[in-house]
């Protein structure tokens, strides 16, 4: 449907504040959504780290700022060990990685940890986005 929700909800979900006009007025191009829709006429889709099994990523990070979290299989980004050579943005298959210009970091899906539900499957009306192997 094209509505963009997911990505309000993700730069929202990723910004200090947490409230929709804060993170839009003053904290917008500090924090970036991980997850972008593309669009090509009639047809729409999400791009977002998908925490491939073998990703690619995690092999061209030289300093370890991406790690597979062995317990819950997700790729997680270090943005303190990051040192902004976008190898992994290079080398992702999916065109997921993004830049976070203020901070010179990448910036990934991290699947909301910290709320356990990512925001942009939350916020999605139509149900596009869900997470592989939920119930629903």
């Amino acid at each position: 449907m094209n509505c963009r929700l997911c990505e309000v909800h993700c730069l929202v979900s990723h910004s200090k504040s947490k409230d929709i006009i804060k993170a839009f007025r003053t904290e917008r191009g500090k924090v970036v959504p991980r997850i972008t829709v593309e669009t090509s006429g009639p047809v729409s889709f999400a791009v977002q780290c998908r925490h491939c099994e073998d990703a690619y990523c995690l092999e061209a990070c030289m300093t370890g700022a991406i790690a597979l979290d062995p317990e819950t299989g997700r790729i997680t980004h270090d943005a303190d060990r990051c040192v902004g050579c976008w190898m992994c943005i290079m080398v992702c298959p999916n065109g997921a990685l993004r830049t976070n210009p203020a901070h010179h970091v990448v910036a990934g899906c991290d699947l909301c940890i910290e709320t356990g539900t990512p925001a942009c499957v939350e916020a999605c009306p139509n149900e596009a986005l869900y997470i592989e192997g939920d119930d629903e």
